[in-house]
């Protein structure tokens, strides 16, 4: 005998995915490529000892966890705060080594943008056809 399901057995419905708000996607989007600039960055001053390996790799790594927690949060209110910390940080960073004043500034632009952009549409948008039993046109 074997442990197969039945062939002619309904496959399970799959379960249907969370609706993410648009503040939640951009600041993962935004976040994300922060991410990979901050990680190539730590690797860059490095390479070039412009910082002790301990700093420049170990405050890598913390702020890449930062923004990895940060990312994994973004649905609740702590998320966001945790973006704002990562942006503060990364300015920060431009006491240590100037070009970083440079890319917090951009990344901090981008994410004050996206998450007063996104809670602006997201309050405006209408509610989805499940919420309300109507469909939208």
């Amino acid at each position: 005998m074997t442990d197969a399901p039945d062939a002619g057995a309904p496959a399970p419905a799959p379960r249907p995915r969370r609706a993410r708000g648009l503040r939640e996607l951009l600041g993962s989007i935004v976040l994300g490529f922060e991410l990979i600039v901050v990680f190539l960055g730590a690797l860059v001053l490095f390479g070039l000892k412009a910082l002790p390996p301990a700093v420049a790799l170990g405050g890598g790594a913390a702020l890449v966890l930062l923004m990895i927690v940060a990312i994994g949060t973004l649905r609740w209110p702590v998320g966001v705060v945790l973006g704002w910390l990562v942006q503060l940080t990364v300015v920060a960073a431009g006491f240590l080594v100037p070009a970083f004043f440079i890319v917090g500034a951009i990344f901090t632009a981008m994410w004050t943008y996206c998450m007063i952009a996104a809670a602006r549409i997201d309050r405006n948008k209408p509610a989805a056809p499940a919420e309300n039993g109507t469909e939208n046109p």
